[in-house]
């Protein structure tokens, strides 16, 4: 009812204009986005229904690579003036475009000014302040969000006659079974995503100073304690034991070995799961993240992965408007289900989250379901997010140092000691960019 309120708005508007519903010509927007394949396939029938849903604004997809591509892409056209209303930002580079001055108007203003109702207790737990601010005004429309969770070979937990595991403990305790069944045990598939990043989230431990980065640049540093370091050096072990295995940085290269059945356990994305069910000939389920049940306050929620779409600054009010109409439809329960059902991101609103329940979305694939379950468990102090600027290369210092440690050059204290003087020389000369 709302939306179709912001769009009889819209088309009110031209009339005073003096121009007829027929002749009138609708205000183009532009959409600039990382989503290849399929995904992308998907994103253009969406933009394709909102344009057909009214007739004041024009949507017009744009794919621009990867997201890295996409965020340079992005930054280069707003100091050439030549930005495109909205463009799709990944969490990685969060900071980089909030901390371009002037580049984004924040989503909850952009909605708010065009009369769009906006309740952040609308969107479900695990996305609401990822992409806010540090007095929780959400920045970023939360868009292609994810969390990773650990898929299961059901044939490989029934011929090892064991349980998927919930605990690091409970995992070391079955592992020499599976092995023994025949399978790789364990794989992971982004080692600053799922081993880094989630594991401070699911185990609510500080990530960063200035309250992981959210109150500010500059002095930011990076934080690693026992815990992380402890489970990296139990990796390596099982590495060494054949009870992990590690194929490089490459996302497919170590998802390959689960999709063609030889390995038992594999950490990937809720996203990844339209993927899987369309590519593997065995049964598969899926469950939380592990975590080690030793460290105190462990079990929390994990942060979000994927993307977000941000508004960009300098355009027209009446562009403005439309790019409020389309996140006011995106975020509609009907979309954001049939966005959650054909590629398997999570919907991002608790409505549409209900309407699949209703729909019985989860009683026909269980899996489906778990990086919800997950974003929603209980949250602490640090399991908000981080907002951290170059840290896209910050995480290529992690993939090369614990890399290291994988290849035995390294120490898993060498390896973070590193990992620390460089993550936090980046900091720094990205605080030095936001304060010129």
């Amino acid at each position: 009812m709302a939306y179709r309120k912001t769009v009889a708005s819209l088309v009110a508007a031209a009339a005073l204009l003096g121009t007829s519903s027929a002749s009138y010509a609708a205000t183009d927007i532009t959409w600039w986005h990382a989503m290849g394949g399929k995904l992308g396939e998907v994103v253009n029938q969406i933009s394709t229904d909102y344009n057909d849903s009214q007739d004041a604004c024009s949507l017009t997809p744009v794919y621009k690579g990867g997201y890295e591509d996409t965020l340079t892409a992005g930054i280069a056209a707003f100091r050439a003036g030549e930005q495109p209303n909205i463009i799709q930002v990944f969490d990685a580079g969060a900071a980089t475009i909030i901390g371009a001055k002037g580049a984004v108007v924040p989503v909850e203003d952009l909605l708010k000014a065009n009369d769009v109702p906006f309740n952040i207790e609308d969107y479900i737990a695990g996305v609401r302040y990822f992409y806010a601010d540090s007095d929780g005004k959400m920045i970023g429309m939360p868009f292609n969000s994810s969390a990773p969770i650990l898929y299961i070979n059901d044939d490989a937990m029934k011929k090892a006659g064991v349980e998927a595991p919930k605990t690091y403990e409970e995992f070391e305790a079955i592992t020499p079974k599976l092995k023994e069944a025949g399978y790789i045990p364990f794989v992971q598939s982004h080692l600053p995503w799922e081993f880094v990043e989630n594991f401070k989230s699911r185990h609510n431990l500080q990530f960063a100073t200035n309250n992981n980065g959210y109150e500010g640049a500059t002095g930011t540093e990076l934080v690693f304690g026992e815990p992380i370091k402890n489970h990296f050096k139990a990796a390596k072990k099982w590495l060494d034991e054949g009870l992990f295995g590690y194929y490089g940085t490459g996302w497919a290269d170590n998802q390959q070995p689960f999709n063609e059945g030889k390995v038992a356990l594999w950490i990937g994305s809720s996203g990844s799961f339209g993927g899987i069910a369309d590519t593997v000939d065995f049964p598969f389920s899926a469950t939380f993240l592990p975590y080690w049940e030793s460290v105190e306050g462990a079990n929390k929620a994990s942060f979000i992965g994927g993307a977000a779409l941000f508004a960009m600054s300098g355009k027209s009010d009446e562009e403005n408007k439309c790019v409020a109409s389309f996140f006011e439809y995106l975020t509609t329960p009907e979309v954001q289900y049939m966005w959650h059902k054909e590629t398997g991101y999570v919907p991002i609103t608790e409505a549409a989250y209900a309407l699949a329940k209703k729909d019985g979305h989860y009683e026909r694939t269980p899996a489906a379901e778990v990086g919800i379950q997950q974003l929603s468990l209980p949250g602490g102090e640090w399991t908000k997010g981080y907002r951290m600027g170059f840290y896209v290369q910050i995480r290529d210092v992690m993939n090369r140092e614990l890399g290291k440690v994988f290849s035995g050059e390294a120490s898993v204290d060498e390896a973070f000691a590193t990992i620390k003087a460089d993550g936090d020389k980046l900091l720094a000369r990205f605080a030095k960019t936001i304060d010129n």
